[in-house]
């Protein structure tokens, strides 16, 4: 396990600030939820990742599609995605 050197109190509602450093090198954004789990004497936190989101948006809906193995993508995030693939192959031709 490997030590970031930060120290965090527990308020009184048994609240941690998870700092923004760590939340931007892990991908953590405002309002992303949190998986919590225990191991032995430890607490971890780890991004939550619903089965079935859309790797893009997070969006779970019905139109989802598995594309391939760990990629699901909603119709809007395959958009996404499509729109800024073409993005940088025009920008690379250039």
């Amino acid at each position: 396990m490997k030590s970031t050197g930060v120290v965090r109190k527990v308020d009184q509602l048994g609240r941690i600030v998870v700092p923004k450093e760590l939340r931007r090198t892990l991908g953590i954004e405002n309002g992303d939820p949190l998986e919590i789990f225990m191991e032995e004497n430890r607490i971890i936190l780890k991004k939550y990742n619903a089965q079935g989101a859309c790797a893009v948006t997070g969006e779970i809906t019905n139109e989802n599609k598995d594309y391939a193995p760990g990629l699901t993508l909603s119709p809007k995030g395959a958009a996404l995605l499509l729109e800024q693939l073409k993005s940088n192959a025009t920008d690379e031709s250039h």
